[in-house]
């Protein structure tokens, strides 16, 4: 029996999550799917500029785990600009690097998932208020292919 997949985490989700090429309309492309874990390897290796081990912490993953999480992606991502193909960012399985909060007066602000809870969260760090909601799960998993797997399904704040 394979060992379970350990959640890779993540800063944030990404905000467009489709892609594809100009002037070719969508029923005639192929699409690749980019797991969402993928994505942010990418962003921390070719955005941010991070080495493998610090990319590898900040997901909370293996430096051999975290460049094969970014090979699979960079591969995806070749595939489709090379062969026109459209990229859609979706499932896999990660949780989010932070909770975040909103209070009845519309504050937002986000508690990183390591930091233990106390005095930071009885009040909104703005108005401190003691009426506020997490608006975004502490773990987020998708698993399979895109969002009818077995993961819970989750919306956007």
């Amino acid at each position: 029996m394979p060992r379970p997949l350990k959640c890779r985490r993540i800063a944030a989700l990404p905000y467009v999550t489709y892609y594809k090429p100009a002037g070719i309309p969508l029923r005639d492309l192929e699409e690749v799917r980019l797991a969402v874990e993928e994505a942010e390897a990418i962003r921390l290796k070719d955005i941010e500029g991070l080495e493998g081990e610090q990319g590898a912490e900040k997901m909370n993953i293996s430096r051999a785990t975290f460049q094969r999480v970014l090979a699979s992606g960079r591969l995806k991502v070749a595939d489709a600009i090379l062969n026109g193909k459209a990229i859609r960012i979706e499932g896999g399985s990660f949780e989010l690097a932070f909770n975040r909060f909103r209070c009845r007066n519309g504050h937002h602000w986000d508690v990183p998932l390591d930091k233990p809870v106390g005095a930071p969260l009885q009040s909104c760090p703005v108005c401190q208020t003691p009426d506020f909601n997490s608006v975004s799960p502490l773990a987020v998993v998708r698993r399979g292919r895109g969002m009818g797997g077995r993961g819970r399904r989750f919306g956007r704040p």
